[in-house]
């Protein structure tokens, strides 16, 4: 089982002229310590369920670049970019920069989009649900597409492409990861198993089942269920002093026992870097071998 860190919220950092410091030192000491991924949220403003949507919020890629400046081994994914926000050759574009420029550390993390509030404010429009779920397939379709050897059109329901020319190409090959994320039965699932190699679920009471739906789909799609990494975002509440380091384990365990790949790790408490370290001592080393 790995362990990344997801960079949820910027208002520790202590003001906006701090952001970046902060960013830059967090994400180099999560390298140190054994932390694989680095995710940022790919959100024009915060959720408001979380914290006032006037909190820091930055553009993910952006991010991303920055962090890859910054650090050596970290992969670095959106959880997850809304379809709606860029278009798909622009998308496939700007994630295979940060995968050169970062010598292949980027992974597409990508959905169908849900926070109709920050649309509204920015002006992008916001397609109904069904709408949005096709855009999500044609373009999976086009950034594949972007990442082959073919320089041809793509002419779909929703997006035409005169010219899929990608160049430089990613430096991974045949294409970055693709990691979907939501879990919608009819749909969301059915694109994992058509499309991704990752998927990121909520976790659960009906986690069991969620996994069970990917495995039907992949046995449609001819898909091997255990070439895809199972995610989730898992609360890391280690305490000030680790003393519930036993109780975050045993929620780690649980989910590999389900089959869990990884746990994005969302590190509460901030900027204090205590428990970044207490998990890098004692929580990362203890999953590796799950």
């Amino acid at each position: 089982m790995d362990l990344d860190l997801h960079v949820f919220r910027f208002d520790w950092a202590g003001g906006d002229d701090h952001i970046g410091p902060g960013l830059a030192d967090l994400a180099r000491r999560a390298e140190t310590l054994g932390v694989k991924t680095l995710s940022v949220m790919d959100h024009f403003f915060q959720m408001d369920w979380m914290a006032p949507a006037s909190d820091p919020m930055l553009e993910g890629y952006s991010a991303l670049a920055f962090v890859a400046g910054n650090t050596r081994t970290l992969r670095l994914r959106t959880l997850v970019t809304g379809v709606t926000y860029r278009h798909p050759g622009v998308l496939a574009k700007t994630v295979t920069t940060v995968d050169v420029l970062s010598g292949g550390r980027a992974e597409l993390g990508i959905g169908a989009a849900w926070y109709d509030r920050e649309h509204a404010g920015l002006g992008v429009p916001f397609p109904p649900t069904a709408e949005r779920f096709e855009r999500l397939e044609e373009a999976l379709q086009i950034c594949l597409q972007m990442w082959s050897d073919s320089e041809s059109s793509f002419a779909g329901q929703h997006y035409t492409l005169g010219r899929t020319l990608n160049s430089p190409q990613s430096v991974q090959r045949p294409h970055p990861p693709i990691l979907i994320g939501g879990s919608g039965e009819k749909k969301t699932l059915k694109l994992v198993a058509r499309y991704a190699q990752a998927c990121n679920l909520f976790p659960g009471p009906e986690l069991t089942h969620k996994l069970e739906v990917l495995q039907e789909h992949c046995e449609t799609e001819g898909r091997d269920y255990a070439e895809i990494e199972k995610t989730v975002v898992f609360p890391f509440h280690v305490g000030r002093d680790g003393e519930r380091v036993e109780e975050t384990l045993a929620g780690l365990r649980e989910l590999a026992d389900l089959g869990v790949d990884v746990a994005h790790g969302r590190v509460e408490g901030l900027p204090d870097l205590a428990p970044l370290q207490i998990i890098g001592e004692h929580i990362v080393p203890a999953v590796a071998d799950w």
